[in-house]
């Protein structure tokens, strides 16, 4: 399933899900079935594998019975971030050509890492397709991108070996980790990555059984047209069970979190001479079989 959250003529936010060029209200098809579903798509993860069911069945049902009400255009549509999740853990240095290239440009280590580097954002970052990213000339003359998949956890995950992570897993998304270069402190990076429009999702959840191999993603980015990343997923230094065991040793993660799992080669700051993002920019992360997250950058004094 490719799960959304959407709004259509200034409506509450509602759970749907994208069928080629139309976007199918949940909800809807519940009550029109007498099923009972969340209503948000943080409520169906946390829901798990019964309510998850229940929207594959209601999808797979005869399109003639649908109410008409249930069905919308994708351009009548706005797309939200999917979910808000409770925490984001970032991986940094997560593929070998960004390991060099932030050694060059941003003073890490030149070895590659020998356990995961993690960092954190809060859900207060959160922005959706389309929603502006926050450029505040008064905190940063360095904003900077990096596309990475993004995985969502679908059940309470904690000291989970790498065997069994996989079903900790609900599914993925494109996130897109924006930093403010200049306002790492004392190597700290929680501020340089956690201001307020700092963590773009989406456009969809595309859920694990829709995605065999994660390992084996194209990804992307793109600033005004041009492409200024490129890359795979199979280059990953550490894998998403890895990643997963390692922060559940001492962590746990429950429904609806997310982990960045890291940005390729290819960011601003890595660049001669280096390239930022600024007011008026648009900036566009794409992932194989997810889709594209599109975001605009204002000035944000």
């Amino acid at each position: 399933m490719r799960l959304v959250t959407y709004a259509v003529d200034g409506t509450p936010d509602r759970l749907g899900a994208l069928d080629g060029d139309r976007v199918l209200d949940l909800a809807a098809l519940a009550e029109a079935a007498g099923a009972d579903l969340p209503g948000d798509l943080l409520g169906l993860v946390r829901a798990g594998d019964p309510a998850l069911d229940t929207a594959r069945s209601l999808l797979a049902a005869d399109p003639a019975a649908r109410p008409a009400h249930a069905a919308h255009r994708l351009e009548q549509v706005v797309l939200r971030a999917p979910l808000r999740p409770g925490k984001i853990v970032g991986v940094g240095l997560n593929y070998v050509e960004h390991v060099e290239e932030s050694s060059r440009s941003l003073d890490t280590a030149k070895d590659l890492p020998e356990r995961p580097v993690l960092f954190s954002k809060p859900g207060t970052a959160v922005i959706g397709p389309g929603q502006p990213v926050r450029h505040n000339a008064d905190l940063t003359v360095q904003l900077d991108w990096e596309c990475e998949l993004a995985v969502v956890i679908g059940r309470t995950a904690f000291r989970v070996d790498e065997q069994d992570a996989w079903r900790h897993i609900v599914g993925y998304t494109v996130t897109n980790d924006i930093s403010a270069r200049d306002q790492r402190r004392s190597g700290q990076w929680f501020f340089s990555k956690g201001q307020d429009s700092y963590a773009p999702l989406g456009p969809c959840l595309v859920t694990a059984d829709e995605i065999p191999d994660p390992h084996a993603l194209d990804l992307s980015l793109r600033v005004n047209g041009e492409t200024k990343q490129k890359s795979n997923t199979r280059h990953m230094l550490f894998r998403i069970p890895r990643l997963i065991a390692d922060i559940t040793s001492g962590m746990t993660l429950e429904p609806g979190d997310v982990i960045a799992t890291g940005s390729p080669s290819g960011v601003g700051a890595g660049m001669v001479p280096p390239q930022f993002l600024f007011p008026g920019d648009l900036v566009e992360a794409t992932i194989e079989a997810i889709g594209t997250l599109a975001n605009p950058v204002i000035d944000a004094r």
